[in-house]
């Protein structure tokens, strides 16, 4: 997420955002890092509308592990019982 660069040109504090989005500054926080594994889409657009951008504004998309290998759940092999 790119959030500190759109919260420093909106010149907001995350304390604010908090109060605005009313989310806790725990888990704004775990966002805000990058650390964040999911978002819940109310959450995604109660920050797009507080800081008046779009999702690609606070997000980037990065590839995962499951990604790089070409591997993801679905295509792994299941033991069958014979």
């Amino acid at each position: 997420m790119t959030l500190d660069r759109v919260l420093l040109e909106r010149r907001l504090s995350l304390t604010e955002l908090c109060e605005r989005v009313g989310v806790t500054m725990a888990n704004l926080s775990i966002l805000k890092t990058g650390k964040a594994r999911a978002i819940r889409f109310s959450t995604l657009n109660a920050l797009c509308r507080e800081l008046k951008c779009q999702p690609a504004d606070i997000l980037i998309y990065e590839m995962g592990d499951e990604e790089e290998s070409g591997l993801r759940e679905v295509d792994a092999p299941h033991e069958t019982a014979e």
